[in-house]
């Protein structure tokens, strides 16, 4: 049985989340350890974030529906992708069960935590590589990259879209705005996917859904009003910052250090 309070505490967690991934990327490291500190299971909890934060997705796809224009043929081809890889994502946390899924836990969030970190010189590189020409492949090349960073996606979700986005940059050649685009649709088909096969796990807790949901686009629409008085960078280290000691706090107590 979920507390009042602790209600209080998931929807606060949830507006953070959507509004720092309104900012600067990394809601899930906010909202995902949250879940567990107030008791429920690892892949429960990770079942039950996919689930309520996938409308995120499909508003920031919706957000560059523009930049879409002339890519209907590979976004469909890379969805797909997406989509069969969030479903084996999304089979895998399951298979493992909580014992396995919990000892990947502190990795998983500092693997996710140093996505984060890098983001920047990511896109970085990526703008230096999308001003060169005639060093990629076509865009068949990317659909089993694609695939296998939506199966990661599927599994856990925090940091894949810098996944994507990096194997997009790799292969396609194109602008990064038309690229980052894609990777928004990307995205949403993969948590999409593994929302949909959560539905049949019998594991979300949907107590929590309605006020993840509601939450997350609340902090989404008061980070976009927000965004020209907050540095992203600062918030971007910020939650890099969280994450990484929650990472390190899991990791000592998988060990037995006593905190």
């Amino acid at each position: 049985m979920i507390a009042g309070y602790e209600f209080v505490v998931i929807g606060i967690a949830a507006v953070l989340a959507g509004f720092i991934n309104a900012l600067a990327g990394g809601g899930s490291l906010i909202v995902f350890p949250a879940l567990i500190a107030i008791g429920i299971p690892p892949v429960a909890a990770n079942v039950t974030h996919t689930v309520a934060l996938t409308p995120g997705y499909l508003g920031g796809a919706l957000g560059q529906r523009v930049d879409l224009r002339g890519q209907g043929r590979r976004l469909w081809i890379f969805m797909l992708a997406g989509a069969v890889g969030g479903i084996i994502g999304g089979f895998l946390v399951i298979w493992v069960g909580e014992v396995v899924f919990h000892i990947l836990v502190p990795f998983l969030i500092l693997f996710a935590s140093g996505l984060l970190a890098i983001q920047d010189r990511v896109r970085t590189w990526i703008e230096k590589r999308a001003n060169q020409t005639g060093s990629r492949h076509g865009e068949g090349s990317a659909i089993i990259p694609v695939g296998l960073a939506a199966v990661y996606g599927g599994f856990f979700g925090a940091g894949v879209s810098v996944i994507v986005l990096a194997v997009l940059a790799i292969i396609i050649e194109d602008t990064l705005t038309r690229l980052n685009a894609l990777k928004q649709g990307i995205s949403f088909s993969i948590s999409a996917a593994a929302a949909v096969f959560f539905l049949f796990s019998g594991m979300i807790v949907w107590s929590l859904v309605p006020i993840m949901v509601v939450g997350s686009v609340a902090g989404g629409v008061l980070g976009g009003r927000l965004a020209s008085r907050i540095n992203p960078v600062t918030l971007k280290w910020m939650v890099v910052s969280v994450g990484f000691i929650i990472g390190m706090i899991f990791l000592l107590q998988l060990v037995g250090v006593p905190l």
